[in-house]
């Protein structure tokens, strides 16, 4: 029942309870009535009362019959403000796990994108790896990580002379790269590609006072007919790294290990460990310079001594810097006598 209708049908309601309520006083005073051995007049006024109060619990039964609202609002109101507040410390609960699992959601989302990506990269790099692994094997690759490509020892006689020194030195890199990389083809373009960065670091260092090495290098394995060389610039004083006389490496060979087999092995081991010294010391040499009719010769005594240990050096021929080639020469140790020969 709407508002409207119940204020309306209270009055109504209200109007005919006073009519009989009125009436029925007058009358009770008419009659001069006594109830409870009261005067009439008193027995009148008790009447009027028990009329008034009659209206009133009809009009609230009424009110309380034709109104869900009235009697939820009297009996069920406290429950209901508790529901409510429970239900409100719920849906907050529920908010705060749902933006909970939103963010644990999204940092999920930003791992999984990050393994993806580490994913994709380390596919890329094994399908780069396998490419080159068949081109090693098929034989294709021209030029190796680390190949230098051009090198030249540097004394600046004016520091603004840097600039056009290393743009020669980067045009001699990029015509060795191009005549490897694409044999027969005129080297119209250029494909040796320098971070600009290291460029202008080597610029720096080579204005400074002294004699300098600058050898460029490939940075990775390059393919016949690709289009693009990757390369860095790398700059050492050019200062002596090894003397003449100098013992580079030593080993030793014993009884059981004469064979032409073992002995060669052993020769080449000693040869790679001077060279390996050479470069720890700052030489660019990519190999050593030796007689091999000497090393032919030596290999044919060592099979033939008796002695349970033989020693071996590796001894420079004559002095070099930074980028001169390495020029050595192999000694047998006499270890009882004190005395080399070869």
């Amino acid at each position: 029942m709407t508002g409207w209708l119940l204020i309306f049908s209270l009055l109504i309601l209200g109007g005919v309870l006073s009519t009989l309520g009125d009436r029925l006083g007058s009358r009770v005073g008419k009659a001069r009535l006594s109830v409870f051995n009261l005067r009439p007049r008193s027995t009148a006024v008790l009447i009027t009362v028990l009329t008034g109060s009659l209206i009133s619990a009809v009009s609230f039964s009424f009110m309380l019959l034709v109104s869900r609202q009235l009697r939820v609002g009297l009996f069920e109101l406290s429950d209901l403000e508790l529901r409510l507040k429970s239900s409100r410390e719920a849906l907050k609960i529920s908010r705060l796990a749902q933006v909970k699992k939103d963010e644990d959601m999204k940092n999920t989302e930003l791992e999984l994108g990050r393994v993806r990506r580490r994913i994709i990269a380390g596919e890329k790099e094994l399908k780069e790896l396998e490419s080159n692994l068949i081109a090693l094997r098929s034989g294709n690759v021209v030029i190796s990580s680390g190949q230098p490509l051009a090198t030249a020892t540097l004394r600046l006689q004016k520091p603004e002379q840097a600039k056009r020194v290393i743009d020669r030195l980067l045009q001699q890199a990029n015509s060795e790269a191009f005549s490897l990389v694409r044999p027969g083809e005129k080297a119209n373009r250029q494909i040796l590609l320098v971070p600009k960065n290291d460029i202008k670091l080597l610029e720096k260092v080579i204005r400074q006072d002294g004699t300098w090495v600058v050898n460029f290098r490939s940075a990775a394995n390059v393919l016949l007919g690709e289009n693009v060389v990757y390369g860095f610039p790398e700059v050492r004083p050019n200062i002596k790294v090894v003397e003449k006389g100098e013992v580079l490496a030593t080993t030793t060979t014993k009884a059981n290990e004469r064979n032409s087999s073992s002995v060669r092995n052993r020769l080449k081991l000693l040869l790679a460990s001077a060279l390996a010294e050479a470069k720890r010391r700052g030489s660019l040499a990519t190999g050593l310079r030796y007689d091999s009719n000497s090393l032919n010769e030596l290999g044919q005594v060592i099979m033939e001594r008796s002695d349970d240990i033989v020693q071996l050096e590796a001894i420079a021929l004559r002095n070099s810097k930074t980028a001169d080639p390495l020029y050595v020469r192999l000694k047998l140790v006499e270890k009882k006598q004190k005395k080399r020969f070869r």
